[in-house]
Formats: C-alpha cells, sequence, structure tokens
C-alpha cells in the first residue's frame, strides 16, 4: 500500500521529529487501525518501506493447540505470517498518517514550549494581558507566542487587569497538562516582590545584602526583614535607594501596596521590635522561645500604629517573624511593675 513516507520524513524533519520516531508512531497507528478492520487477524504488525514509499500489514493467525492429558487448555500457537494489507486501506492509512503527523507536530511544539518555561520557575517575567471571553474568572498574560495563566487565586485584590496591559508576574509553576504546557503565574506571591527588589537593588544580586524573610497581604502591604553581609553596608538602605529610587521602581509595580524595609535580626526581640514598625516598641519580652511567644510594649499614642487597620501591621509583623506577638501598653505595663515593686517593699518593711 502506498504511503508518501519521504514527505512525511521531511516534513518531521522540520520540527525536530526524527524518522525513527515517526516510523514506530506511524507502524503502531496503522496496526491499530487494521485490526479495527473487518475479519482482522488477532496478531499483526505493520512493517514501513520508506525506499518504495509504502507499507505492508503483516498478519499471523492463531493455531488452536491439541488438549493432552498433561496440558488440557494448551496455549495457541502463531501459524505463518502473511501479507493482509486490506485492498481499500489507502485512504484510511492516509488519514491515520495525517492524524500522527499532527499529534507528533503538537508534542514537539508542547515539548519546546515546556523547555523553554521548565527552567522560569520562580522566576520574574513580562507579559501582556489577553482577556478571554470564555474565561472571566482567569486572566490569560500572553508571553511571546505562549499564554500563561494568571487564576483568581493569584491575582490582587481590587487590581484591574486590562487587555493589552504590559505587566510583570512571577512563575509559579511549569507543568505538562491535558491540553500541553501549563504555564501559572502570579501577582500575589511574596516572592514577586524579592525578584522585582532583585531588579533595582545590586547589592541583593552581588550577596552584600540579603532579603531573610518577607510577609505580603497582596495590594495592601509588605513587610521585609534584611541583613547586610558585607561590613559598611546599611541594607535598609540599599532597598531603599538614592532618595528612595529604589522602592519606588518596585511600588510602582505593585500599585498602592504600601512596603515596610526593616532590620532581620538573630536576637527574636530585637527582630519583634524591628517588625512592628513604624510603631516603636519600648521593649520586647520572650515569653517562651519553644513556642515562639513575645510581648511587645509599645507607648500608648502609638498602640494604634502598631496593631494596625484591622490588626493588619501586628498580623504582618507576626508572619514575618514566625513569632506569636503580644502587645501591650508601655504606660500600663510600667504603672504595674511600679505597683508590684511597691508591693514587695511594703512586705520587706513589715
Amino acid at each position: 500500500m502506498e504511503l508518501d513516507l519521504a514527505g512525511m520524513h521531511q516534513l518531521a524533519a522540520g520540527q525536530g521529529i526524527d524518522p525513527e520516531t515517526l516510523d514506530a508512531a506511524l507502524s503502531e497507528a496503522l496496526r491499530l487501525a487494521y485490526l479495527k478492520t473487518p475479519h482482522a487477524a488477532k496478531r499483526a504488525r505493520v512493517e514501513l518501506d520508506p525506499r518504495a514509499g509504502s507499507f505492508t500489514v503483516w498478519a499471523q493467525d492463531e493455531i488452536p493447540g491439541e488438549p493432552t492429558e498433561d496440558d488440557p487448555h494448551p496455549a495457541p500457537t502463531l501459524g505463518e505470517e502473511y501479507d493482509d494489507t486490506p485492498h481499500d486501506f489507502g485512504r484510511l492509512a492516509a488519514a491515520t498518517a495525517r492524524q500522527v503527523i499532527s499529534q507528533l507536530f503538537r508534542k514537539a511544539e508542547d515539548d519546546k514550549v515546556f523547555g523553554a518555561f521548565s527552567g522560569q520557575k520562580g522566576k520574574l517575567i513580562t507579559g501582556i494581558v489577553q482577556q478571554d471571553v470564555k474565561d472571566t474568572s482567569n486572566v490569560h498574560v500572553a508571553v511571546g507566542d505562549v499564554e500563561a495563566l494568571l487564576p483568581r487565586r493569584e491575582q490582587v485584590p481590587g487590581e484591574r487587569y486590562r487587555h493589552g496591559e504590559r505587566i510583570r508576574v512571577y512563575v509559579v509553576n511549569v507543568a505538562r497538562g491535558l491540553k500541553g504546557p501549563e504555564i501559572v503565574v502570579s501577582r500575589s506571591h511574596p516572592e514577586l516582590v524579592r525578584r522585582l527588589f532583585e531588579r533595582e537593588v545590586p547589592e541583593l544580586v552581588s550577596g552584600a545584602v540579603s532579603i531573610m524573610a518577607i510577609a505580603r497581604e497582596a495590594g495592601a502591604r509588605t513587610k521585609i526583614a534584611v541583613r547586610a553581609n558585607t561590613e559598611g553596608v546599611n541594607p535598609k538602605g540599599a532597598l531603599i535607594g538614592p532618595g528612595g529610587a529604589r522602592v519606588r521602581a518596585v511600588m510602582e509595580n505593585l500599585g498602592p501596596e504600601k512596603i515596610d524595609i526593616v532590620d532581620w535580626s538573630a536576637d527574636p526581640a530585637k527582630f519583634v521590635a524591628a517588625a512592628l514598625s513604624p510603631a516603636v516598641a519600648t521593649g520586647v519580652q520572650v515569653i517562651s522561645e519553644k513556642n515562639k511567644t513575645a510581648i511587645a510594649f509599645i507607648h500608648d499614642d502609638q498602640l494604634s500604629l502598631a496593631i494596625g487597620k484591622e490588626g493588619q501591621n501586628a498580623r504582618l509583623a507576626a508572619k514575618l517573624t514566625g513569632w506569636k506577638i503580644g502587645i501591650e501598653s508601655a504606660e500600663a505595663h510600667a504603672k504595674k511593675m511600679a505597683e508590684s515593686a511597691d508591693h514587695s517593699d511594703g512586705e520587706t518593711e513589715e
């Protein structure tokens, strides 16, 4: 049966598909197509002849074995191979070949995309918003010839994505899906903020400064803890930049979201105090290092600042440090301590 194998090999080579892969897929597809024809033998193989531009279906019949006392249900034996290529197989064979080539081309294209993006996981990329009327809950982001998905769970509350707008997104995952490579990106991931700062702050890239922790409530506020790895470097100053230029460049990518940059410390009390910025803690008492609980003492006029709107500042400080932080009035605590001291003195005098 004729089949333009040379032409198929040429097409496949243009897509980076080797002849062996095409021949194996084509042989198996033709074999399965043959098995669906009337009176097809149960055993068959397909032999391709690229030079002649043809293929042959070689079939084998099963010959029932003679039962014996030792083997009452013998396995059938296979007869000689014979040419069982259906005479009217041409049209079906051509359709099968087209389907195989289409599938191989799609797989090759998917592999190319997957290969290009598999190394992008955890990185920052720029794309163009593409709204899909059939998928209103998600946002599609064109990155070159590929579309990434910005699901609702990865979107920033209140942020609007306009068709044709250029946006920076963080690559959360690259996986093989049923319909090809699936590239999931995020605008709300805390690591997006890290990657944005790395674009603006050479000290982060060189290792002179490190971001030790990030706590983010996307669209509202982010807290970042930094430390210097090189003497004479001001870590907070490095991220803020001359006249606030660096932090301002990052904030332009985040809309109205505020950013607090604080000093990281291995001392839990110092770290907790810094994390509550912009409020100033007069002191921090570590209650339990094992359970990571501490109490921060704040002046009355800064209590609301320490807690923040709907508890946001305290919540982010806890997330940043990994500690449960209680907030108490410094004045009330001082009064309580004074009363306790007076009581102790009174008992001593008696």
